[in-house]
């Protein structure tokens, strides 16, 4: 069978912001739990600035962000309980 358009290149990712391949699972998982907690208060308030439809839909993202927060937090309690 004749494929009309060729392979998608192979995307090689960029080495400009890498995580460092020995850093433990449970650092990783603390510092992304504190950059959605920030991006939380980021949403909040920027949502707080807003009205109408608008207003709604920075709060969509911040639920998001925040739900995303607590799923690594549950993540974050199974690797070190406290």
């Amino acid at each position: 069978m004749f494929k009309p358009t060729p392979n998608p290149p192979t995307r090689k990712p960029s080495a400009m912001f890498m995580i460092v391949p020995n850093v433990d699972a449970e650092s990783l998982l603390a510092h992304a739990c504190e950059s959605l907690a920030s991006a939380s208060v980021m949403a909040s308030d920027f949502a707080a600035r807003l009205q109408g439809p608008d207003r709604h839909t920075a709060m969509a993202f911040q639920q998001i962000v925040m739900l995303a927060e607590l799923a690594v937090n549950r993540v974050l309690d199974t690797v070190d309980p406290a």
